[in-house]
């Protein structure tokens, strides 16, 4: 028969790490790698962050409806996956920096299914500060 210690040791052990605040500090230096895609420019057209043009302005990515800046070439799979419904969040963004391709192919329900973002940010933790640092350099659905 186990004791009262060897079963809130056991509880313990098994029970869920409780999840790390997201590091804007360190999601501001992780994005330094995005930027030769991305840059963030806001609604006036000032560079908050200068970077490449061959993904999307993040500027306002936060609840803003996937494949949705005008003037961008988006795949069909991306623009698809707006109207139906995708709106960024921080659960969807830290699973598809993951690998773009293989959440649409998901999200869509679509083995066809192609995302143009080939860069994959595996880390959990990293993708989720880079949220944090979007959400810190952003306002939420800009265009």
């Amino acid at each position: 028969m186990l004791n009262l210690s060897a079963i809130i040791a056991i509880v313990l052990i098994a029970a869920p790490a409780p999840a790390l605040a997201a590091d804007m500090a360190r999601g501001a230096q992780i994005f330094k790698e995005c930027r030769v895609c991305h840059s963030v420019v806001d609604e006036t057209g000032t560079p908050v962050v200068r970077g490449g043009r061959t993904g999307p302005n993040l500027y306002g990515v936060i609840g803003r409806h996937a494949g949705s800046v005008p003037g961008f070439h988006y795949s069909t799979s991306m623009v698809a996956a707006g109207r139906a419904g995708l709106r960024w969040n921080e659960e969807d963004f830290v699973v598809y920096v993951k690998d773009a391709t293989a959440y649409l192919r998901d999200y869509l329900d679509d083995p066809d299914a192609r995302g143009k973002m080939a860069f994959k940010l595996r880390d959990t933790a990293k993708a989720r500060d880079v949220w944090a640092y979007l959400e810190s350099i952003t306002v939420p659905g800009t265009p």
